[in-house]
């Protein structure tokens, strides 16, 4: 592979693409272990995918935002390097497929000409932060949350407090008390409030799906707008310390907090003030402001709208009055999230010359255009009707959400995709009247980890298998039913019913919606149905489609597949936890003090504080490993090392272990302690690396 090198003018994110490309080169030649080359790929949004030798690149879209010089970029680099298919995520990221890992440096440079990266999109970091879409023209938000989302996004990313993390990082912001951006599934979830005329935050803890699904905590009831950034970097504080590390399946927030308690939690947040790089970060809407004369300024062209009737139903279904007066929000239903790049590039074009260059994806795999006059709506519908964008049903019931599932996914058990396409069908064609319905959301997942956030749908269908008495394996659907958003930081999640083979979904579907219509009871929604008749009910009358002694050979083939199921479920990289070698921690304990030591140099004091921590860490998990002892958690480490060493007097400090470590806790971020602290852990490191190699001098005796 040739050496590459970018023309990128801001140096940090080249420094970034060029040692992607370092690291990539060093893995060919078999000079970097491949578990921790893994770590650093996925941290670059670089994610294996179910086939071989390609992979999928996720490209971060903070909140969803793009305007349409970046999507013609984006178009451009799937065009290039790619299949020109766009997947939108659940998480308002765009996903495309079948990447080289050789051209992934290449494929980032271009994105970052156009302000788009890649950087922390996977991996245990800060994932994308999302929003509702609609903010900053939702009728009823207390103020606009795009500013805030935006700032949190700007200042975790290469943040070195979130860039090891034991697990991945979850953060929502919802536009309303309607809670369209699910706090009660995230890490962290921000409800704007108003409170004595003063901007603020309702904020969610500890929630989560996957295969235990958590609802979060109330932290606070009110938090100051300014005081955001400083919690956040708390909780990042301590979970970076507290979370699990070694046991992947418990390495998530939602676990810490349960193990520990909210107040306890709580209380380590308080210990934690001291050493934060800021405790008040006032964050400026002035960048945000909508301008009007942009919009008011577009001249508006004469149309033939022929469909009169047509375009009625669709301005009645998708077309949302904005809260600024006179100006519309249109909805695109995208069919499980996927559009290509042809259909992208008129829409870029499209927003720029009528609309505020502007739109956003959202939480349901559709997309949202921003700020059109209402002149120009029968000039979009026939532009949208050309390119396919007009179906009905954005944001409904018949708008299925489905993760990509055994299409390209490691851990996919089940076609989600296939599935959905199918159920789709059905709604469409037998049940009309949930065109429209935005009181059921339907939502699938091709394993349990919940990328299609299945477990907190109103009707929800996870991928599986299932045997037969003869021991053949067929596809399966898990069904769920009974979650749904409650607002304001409430939430349910769907209970297990019943597994049944995925060729009978379809019939599972009709059977839920003909009993849901024949036996609500005035008008009653259908939770309150559900929760009326209660989970054995479902199960009841379902339970025949579970029935695997009348297998058909259609029932041994997939949705959208045309040969027989064969599970095959391969290793996951969901930022997967790894076992490092010993040899490697030390590796990197030089580089965190390298980084230190930059830091330090550009005085970014509390960076490099935070950079001579986590090389303390690292080399005493180095030795602690090498002894084979438990590093689950960084906390775990601190108390170990003193035991193991410290205490024993194999490695004599001035003081403990602990209490060198923690001087991070009682010491605020000035130059002059930034220095003592990196001249610690350059002290400690030489201590260390002298005993490793006394030790290996007398193994080798």
């Amino acid at each position: 592979m040739q050496s590459f090198r970018t023309e990128i003018e801001n140096p940090v994110v080249e420094k970034d693409i060029i040692e992607l490309e370092k690291k990539i080169r060093l893995f060919k030649e078999g000079k970097v272990d491949e578990e921790r080359f893994r770590s650093l790929r996925l941290a670059r949004g670089v994610y294996g995918q179910r086939q071989e030798g390609v992979q999928m690149v996720r490209i971060k879209l903070p909140y969803g935002k793009v305007t349409g010089v970046q999507l013609l970029r984006i178009c451009d680099v799937s065009d290039e390097y790619s299949r020109g298919r766009l997947h939108i995520t659940t998480r308002q990221d765009i996903q495309i497929h079948y990447v080289s890992l050789d051209r992934t440096p290449e494929l980032w440079a271009e994105l970052e000409k156009s302000d788009v990266t890649i950087r922390e999109a996977c991996g245990n970091t800060v994932r994308n932060v999302t929003a509702s879409p609609e903010a900053g023209i939702d009728p009823n938000e207390p103020f606009d949350v795009t500013p805030y989302a935006h700032a949190t996004f700007q200042f975790f990313l290469r943040n070195p407090i979130c860039q090891e993390m034991g697990r991945k990082f979850k953060m929502s912001f919802s536009s309303s008390d309607s809670d369209t951006a699910l706090s009660y599934i995230h890490d962290l979830g921000f409800i704007p409030k108003i409170k004595d005329g003063k901007k603020g935050f309702k904020v969610m803890l500890g929630g989560g799906l996957g295969s235990q699904p958590r609802h979060a905590d109330v932290m606070y009831e009110f938090l100051p707008a300014d005081q955001i950034i400083p919690v956040i970097e708390s909780v990042l504080r301590i979970f970076d310390r507290h979370g699990e590390r070694a046991k992947r399946l418990k390495a998530r927030m939602k676990f810490l907090i349960k193990d520990i308690g909210l107040e306890s939690f709580l209380q380590l947040i308080e210990e934690e003030k001291l050493a934060l790089s800021t405790h008040l970060y006032p964050i400026s809407e002035s960048d945000f402001e909508f301008d009007r004369s942009v919009v008011e300024s577009i001249s508006v062209p004469k149309v033939d709208l022929k469909d009169v009737e047509g375009y009625e139903k669709w301005r009645n279904s998708n077309v949302f009055q904005q809260k600024q007066e006179g100006l519309f929000s249109i909805g695109i239903k995208v069919k499980l999230g996927d559009f290509y790049t042809d259909k992208a590039r008129k829409l870029a074009h499209l927003i720029k010359k009528y609309a505020a260059d502007e739109l956003r994806l959202t939480l349901r795999q559709d997309i949202l255009i921003r700020h059109v006059k209402a002149d120009l709506l029968p000039l979009f519908y026939l532009e949208l009707k050309e390119l396919g964008f007009v179906d009905l049903g954005y944001n409904s019931t018949a708008d299925i959400t489905a993760c990509p599932g055994t299409d390209t996914c490691n851990l996919g058990i089940a076609s989600s995709t296939g599935i959905a396409d199918v159920l789709e069908d059905v709604l469409n064609k037998e049940y009309p009247q949930y065109i429209n319905n935005h009181d059921v959301a339907i939502k699938i997942s091709g394993c349990m980890n919940a990328c299609g956030q299945h477990n907190m749908a109103h009707i929800g269908f996870q991928g599986m298998s299932i045997r037969t008495k003869d021991k053949l394996v067929a596809p399966a659907l898990q069904i769920l039913l009974g979650g749904g958003v409650l607002g304001n930081g409430d939430g349910r999640f769907a209970d297990k019913v019943i597994k049944i083979p995925s060729k009978r979904g379809p019939q599972a579907l009709r059977f839920i919606l003909d009993d849901y219509q024949e036996n609500k009871i005035n008008g009653e929604s259908f939770l309150a149905y559900y929760d009326r008749q209660e989970q054995k009910y479902f199960y009841d009358f379902l339970k025949p489609l579970s029935d695997t002694d009348n297998l058909t050979e259609d029932d041994f083939v997939d949705w959208g597949h045309d040969k027989r199921y064969v599970q095959e479920v391969g290793v996951g990289e969901c930022a997967g936890v790894v076992i490092d070698l010993v040899a490697t921690l030390l590796f990197e304990s030089e580089e965190k003090i390298e980084k230190a030591q930059l830091s330090f140099n550009d005085s970014k004091w509390a960076d490099s504080i935070y950079q001579s921590y986590t090389s303390l860490i690292n080399t005493a998990k180095a030795l602690l490993t090498a002894e084979n002892k438990k590093t689950n958690t960084q906390a775990g480490i601190i108390n170990q090392f003193d035991e193991v060493f410290v205490s024993p007097g194999k490695i004599p400090l001035n003081l403990s272990f602990h209490d060198l470590v923690y001087q991070i806790k009682i010491n605020e971020p000035t130059e002059a302690f930034a220095k003592s602290f990196l001249a610690d852990a350059q002290a400690f490191y030489k201590k260390a690396d002298a005993f490793r190699r006394l030790e290996l001098a007398n193994a080798d005796k």
